[in-house]
């Protein structure tokens, strides 16, 4: 049956019309667009909704779970709220971009069969990486095409991985499974390739900063979530996933620390936020996968707050290093309030939407007797609370007065981040609420008076660390290897090395094989030139009788070097 149709379907026609249209009907689209999304989402019941013939197997575009809802209802939002802030500055193939990449997302959210994840996961790698060349600026075009390299690259692992399970067990259905032979395990790093995780996470932190202000926006939101709700569907309670999520929270928060530019600041944040709900995912209860949605679909909302108070600034002042800004909350009082709240959203204060969603991972982490994972998450909270929580406002907003006055946020750009700043505090002062659209019944109480003590003093003491340790924590023109070193200066120079040693034996060879022909033609011309009387005496070589024995040891041979040859 056909009839229902994929939500994901109305963003790829808002696409194909913003890039057709013009004025205020492109306006109208780009804002509209999203809404019927939304609608159309959740008219989508629970189960298989549609089917579609595809050689031996049924395709299922369409099937609706609480758990598949409510993350696309967040793509649906955020393609909103992006449109909203990019209408007026974003050029029209970036907005386009941006509505084709978001329907990639919802459309992976109600996929329920391996390939229709699969085609709609890379929609969102062709469309990402459009969004990331719309930068304008040559370092966004080479990091657009080392993004698309690595996207593919992971694409193709993903799908490899798919061709095996489709091989071994003859289904396509989206289940739970665990990475116990090759096919899961590259399903496995397929998606966490997506999820950003290392040794490949630079791919993020190197692509996201280099698009335009809008770009980085949209580019914050769909990807790495998208990675996380395919590991809540297919590898939940995978227990590598649990020391993976906590080497990303940690590697977070080290290169942030160390970062000068604002939105690369901002990237590596990403990474830490999505470290925790992949170990979410990893514990695998039934609150941790609860944790894992609930931060999910609170991180979209802050990050892409963070992502556009920074969008702003980089718009109003063309400087993205900290070293360059300060003392913007004199002209900029709107984006500074909206980018405070963000940062407190991230670092989970509370009556904000990060302490109602994060500590619900640390809930599942205690409820599993899982001590050390639970003291490795409350020392990230803190160091979250450093690099995002303080230092990104700080040193972009306070700090010394870097002299610029730029104007505040135009009218369309302040009216998404204040939706999203109302939204990180509804989430943070109603959870119950939020809660009632989470995958599973939740039985968590976000305030109670030890909760709310604890992060209290943990945030608090994690401040006065930052003001004391103030001048190791300023900024420097400094450049932070990452490991996109590997491929960006090591392979590249070995690559190059190669070239340059392969072309110097292909002209030693060369050389000589022009010696050994010229040689030849000069003795054959030689033979030619000289009478005749001596031509014959040169003859005689071939006329000259062999030993049989010589022949047949050369046959052998010549027949033992083939048979090697072929077997080998």
């Amino acid at each position: 049956m056909t009839e229902l149709l994929s939500p994901a379907l109305i963003l790829v026609a808002g696409a194909l019309l913003t890039a057709l249209l013009r004025g205020h009907l492109r306006t109208v689209v780009i804002l509209v667009a999203p809404l019927a999304t939304l609608w159309a989402i959740w008219q989508v019941p629970d189960g298989v909704g549609a089917t579609l013939p595809f050689l031996d197997y049924r395709l299922e575009p369409v099937e609706g779970s609480p758990l598949r809802r409510l993350f696309a209802t967040v793509f649906a939002l955020m393609a909103f709220a992006g449109g909203l802030f990019a209408f007026r500055q974003a050029r029209w193939y970036e907005l386009a971009a941006a509505q084709a990449y978001a329907a990639g997302a919802v459309g992976v959210c109600f996929a329920g069969d391996l390939i229709t994840l699969f085609l709609y996961w890379e929609l969102m790698a062709l469309f990402s990486t459009v969004i990331v060349w719309s930068g304008g600026t040559p370092a966004a075009r080479a990091a657009g095409i080392r993004y698309a390299i690595m996207h593919l690259f992971g694409g193709v692992i993903l799908k490899v991985g798919i061709e095996g399970i489709v091989i071994h067990t003859g289904s396509i259905d989206i289940q739970p499974m665990l990475a116990t032979n090759f096919d899961t395990w590259m399903v496995l790093i397929g998606i966490l390739i997506n999820a950003a995780a290392p040794p490949v996470s630079a791919w993020l932190s190197d692509a996201y900063p280099e698009s335009s202000p809008t770009g980085s926006v949209f580019l914050s939101a769909f990807t790495t979530k998208t990675a996380v709700l395919a590991l809540i569907m297919l590898f939940p309670g995978e227990p590598v996933l649990i020391g993976v999520g906590l080497f990303m929270v940690m590697y977070g928060i080290i290169y942030a620390l160390l970062e000068n530019d604002a939105r690369r600041i901002l990237a590596y944040s990403i990474v830490n936020q999505v470290g925790f709900m992949v170990c979410a995912v990893g514990i695998g209860t039934q609150m941790a996968l609860n944790g894992a949605a609930a931060h999910a679909f609170a991180h979209i909302i802050y990050k892409a707050l963070l992502f556009m108070s920074a969008g702003v600034v980089v718009y109003r002042t063309g400087k993205t290093k900290c070293t360059d800004l300060g003392g913007l909350f004199r002209t900029m009082p709107l984006t500074t309030v909206c980018g405070i709240i963000g940062a407190l959203a991230i670092s989970g204060f509370p009556l904000t939407s990060g302490f109602t969603t994060k500590n619900m991972i640390a809930q599942a982490a205690i409820g599993e007797s899982l001590t050390v994972v639970y003291f490795a998450l409350a020392a990230a909270s803190a160091g979250v609370f450093l690099h995002a929580g303080i230092k990104f406002p700080w040193f972009v907003f306070f700090q010394r007065d870097s002299g610029l006055r730029p104007k505040d946020a135009p009218w369309n750009m302040a009216a998404a981040m204040v939706l999203f700043s109302a939204l990180c505090i509804l989430i943070g002062v109603f959870p119950e609420v939020f809660y009632r659209f989470l995958p599973f019944p939740v039985t968590y109480e976000a305030y109670t008076a030890g909760k709310v003590l604890f992060y209290l003093q943990l945030l608090l003491f994690s401040g006065l660390a930052f003001f004391l340790l103030l001048p190791l924590m300023q900024r420097t023109l400094t450049i932070s290897l990452d490991t996109d070193w590997i491929w960006r200066v090591a392979l590249h120079s070995l690559a190059g090395r190669s070239y340059e040693g392969l072309a110097r034996a292909g002209r030693f060879i060369e050389a000589r094989v022009r010696a050994a022909i010229g040689g030849t033609i000069a003795r054959v011309q030689r033979y030619l030139d000289s009478p005749a009387s001596d031509r014959a005496g040169r003859l005689e070589i071939f006329s000259r009788a062999q030993p049989i024995g010589s022949t047949a040891l050369w046959i052998a041979v010549l027949l033992t070097g083939y048979v090697l040859a072929y077997f080998l």
